[in-house]
């Protein structure tokens, strides 16, 4: 068994809304809206035109640059917009908005490949890039650029993240027990790309059906599954490198710097798809849950799709919502509107009554250290509050606030109910605008 260093924490986890519903479809949408910008780095450009009819599975928008990646129609149809419209984070995106035709026909040529094995290293991350794959684990670096790492970084490991340590949701839990030969499959892909032999999947312990799902799956792979003490934020990239590896990434550090390429177990079986079928990546499974849905459960929603139709395909709401959020409550964006779409780091949808949305104010820090003792990464979190509030954010940089990794451990335990985690953002915000400003 293992755990993550520093206490971290235990929430009410509510994963018994969905945990043993089986993964379901949705009914197409009439329309989707599909962002260029739904990874980190650049935005992808625009392949078709206002008029253009599309297939499913054609791509629709290039990626631009080495950090970037590629955009597909989810659906068949034709595209009657192309420009700004409303994005999950908050901010206005340029987007392509495609009205189905109800055919969902796909495009003709996908390349399947039977041996997939066989395929050279440079082949097959030509086929993830193609496919517009990214980390499906919500932080949606493209996967390509992972796989690339430079000569002088030496991976030996490949690792996958089953933890899914995020309160209600459970899209990774039913996609290991109802799909994890495909996850095994993309696992056995991405080592063969980086040549490695050893490879390990971490899955947290109240995960039973998905731990032994996976462990039949893997016999005889040599592949490892690492079962990991029920723990927040147990599932976060370095932590669980920490855990099962025993290996520590360097303040400033990535992965790749200590040996490690970690992927998510859904961007394993986007892998898989990809190589084998040719499928890029225009759908994923989608936990929508809490107390403010009438049907909670996990599905297959269409990259694109507005959250208005997965609310009406799931019953409606409960009454009033307080909270819509995308992903779970530790580290999800509330909306502003029901017409955002879906995008490829979806991983949950959270509908929180209104009588359960708390509407205190903060109180001044009262140095109680909680927020410290919690902290996964040993951080001072109180100090990062007082300098935003003093708007000093220059300051926090000397007590290391960039390895931060907005978990929200520090906010769930404030008995002053401060808003630490927004705090920090604005304090790394402030920080990149000194940076482009001397740039």
């Amino acid at each position: 068994m293992w755990t993550i260093a520093g206490e971290g924490i235990h929430p009410i986890h509510e994963k018994r809304l969905t945990s043993s519903v089986t993964v379901g479809d949705l009914r197409l949408p009439g329309k989707v809206v599909i962002p260029l910008s739904q990874h980190i780095g650049a935005p992808s450009e625009p392949l078709v035109r206002i008029g253009d009819s599309v297939r499913k599975y054609q791509k629709i928008g290039e990626a631009k640059g080495f950090i970037s990646a590629s955009v597909h129609a989810s659906i068949s149809g034709k595209v009657i917009a192309i420009g700004k419209f409303p994005h999950p984070s908050g901010n206005q995106s340029h987007s392509i908005v495609i009205e189905s035709d109800g055919k969902d026909e796909p495009m003709e040529g996908l390349t399947e490949h039977p041996d997939y094995l066989s395929l050279d290293p440079k082949e097959l991350k030509d086929i993830i890039v193609n496919a517009g794959i990214v980390g499906m684990g919500g932080a949606t670096f493209p996967t390509h650029v992972k796989l690339n790492p430079p000569k002088e970084k030496k991976i030996d490991t490949v690792l996958l993240n089953g933890a899914e340590c995020e309160p209600y949701l459970t899209a990774d839990d039913r996609l290991m027990v109802e799909m994890p030969r495909e996850v095994v499959e993309g696992m056995k892909i991405l080592m063969h790309i980086m040549g490695v032999k050893e490879g390990h999947i971490g899955i947290e312990d109240d995960k039973p059906g998905a731990i032994e799902a996976m462990r039949k799956a893997a016999s005889g792979t040599g592949i490892h599954i690492s079962v990991l003490e029920k723990k927040y934020p147990q599932g976060a990239e370095k932590q669980l490198i920490k855990s099962i590896l025993g290996r520590e990434v360097p303040s400033g550090g990535l992965p790749m710097d200590i040996g490690v390429v970690a992927q998510n177990v859904g961007t394993a079986a986007a892998v898989y798809n990809a190589v084998r079928y040719g499928i890029p990546l225009i759908e994923r499974i989608v936990t929508v849950t809490g107390q403010g849905i009438q049907r909670p459960g996990n599905f297959r929603v269409r990259i694109g799709t507005l959250l208005e139709h997965v609310i009406t395909e799931c019953g409606g709401l409960v009454g009033e919502p307080g909270k819509i959020l995308f992903g779970g409550p530790m580290m999800g964006i509330a909306q502003y509107t029901l017409y955002v779409p879906v995008l490829k780091g979806t991983s949950g949808i959270l509908v929180i009554p209104k009588e359960d949305v708390l509407l205190e104010d903060f109180t001044a820090c009262i140095r109680c250290g909680r927020c410290v003792q919690a902290c996964p990464i040993r951080l001072l979190p109180n100090m990062y509050s007082v300098l935003a509030e003093a708007g000093k954010p220059k300051d926090a940089e000397k007590y290391y606030v960039l390895d931060c990794i907005e978990c929200g451990c520090c906010t769930y335990v404030c008995p002053s109910r401060r808003p630490i985690v927004h705090q920090i953002r604005y304090i790394k915000a402030e920080m990149r605008k000194a940076k482009n400003k001397v740039a």
